[in-house]
């Protein structure tokens, strides 16, 4: 397999450098890519640290900094080192300046300031927290969505994800012979959505949890006629409240997320017609 350096250059935390890489790579077979992140990268003086080690390890260079003078140098020494050099952000900060007719600001960090939308976020975090696993239903109404679905079928993790998204999520497990608090039956402002997956994938994860924690794997939770029965039942229940479906068995969390957001949006506009 071919070793190859990558250098990802932040003035940041690197979070958009690092997405789009994992996202070309994934399509990339046969190369093992040695990835070297440089963060909160803001002056010269730091910048001559990058390129120490671009020298000690010459690779193709991408860059999300924003600061002209700062990039300049960096841009400079690449160029004089032969290697690639590629300013992630430009082609479409260049597209939304000659779109919007205006300058750009080059100010680095700007996405992460903590404004309105920040604390937005960190409050829909602690609400999602504090309504985990069918915790504090009296008040469901004032969540964004609500993800109801059998054990195993990844609410936590999804409504994590989503609340990083300043989403205020709350998440319910359906348990056989459990009836549904009345709150939830009657919520109309979140988006309830069920969450499903294959039964026999889930009869599997559930076996392999059981295993994990030294459980009987042979229990009625794990066995693929019970699981099947489960999933069955709450597929009857999602259809008859009307809920949205997102099946999740080959989905990652950030696609089963993704729905979900969709699915709120068409919620929300539907809301705000009738208003």
């Amino acid at each position: 397999m071919e070793s190859l350096h990558l250098h990802l250059v932040s003035d940041a935390t690197g979070e958009t450098v690092t997405s789009v890489v994992r996202a070309c790579m994934v399509q990339f077979e046969g190369i093992n890519a040695i990835q070297h992140n440089w963060w909160l990268i803001r002056s010269q003086g730091q910048v001559e640290r990058v390129i120490a080690g671009i020298e000690s390890n010459p690779g193709i260079v991408l860059c999300t900094l924003v600061d002209v003078a700062v990039r300049g140098v960096l841009e400079e020494a690449c160029r004089h080192m032969r290697v690639p050099f590629i300013p992630v952000l430009d082609p479409v900060m260049g597209a939304l300046a000659g779109y919007f007719n205006a300058e750009s600001h080059a100010m680095p960090g700007r996405q992460y300031q903590m404004d309105a939308e920040y604390f937005a976020r960190i409050d829909a975090m602690q609400f999602t927290l504090a309504h985990d696993d069918g915790q504090l239903m009296d008040d469901v109404e004032d969540a964004d969505i609500v993800v109801v679905g059998v054990s195993r079928t990844s609410k936590t993790p999804t409504c994590m994800y989503l609340a990083n998204r300043g989403f205020k999520c709350a998440n319910y497990p359906l348990v056989p012979g459990v009836p549904l608090p009345r709150t939830l039956e009657t919520a109309r402002t979140p988006l309830v959505v069920g969450l499903t997956k294959d039964p026999k994938s889930l009869s599997d994860i559930r076996r392999a949890r059981l295993r994990f924690l030294n459980h009987d794997e042979e229990s009625e939770y794990a066995q693929f006629e019970k699981v099947r029965d489960e999933v069955a039942n709450a597929r009857k229940l999602f259809t008859r409240h009307g809920w949205p479906v997102v099946d999740v068995t080959r989905r990652s969390i950030e696609e089963a997320s993704a729905s979900i957001m969709q699915l709120h949006g068409q919620h929300k506009a539907k809301q705000e017609g009738k208003a």
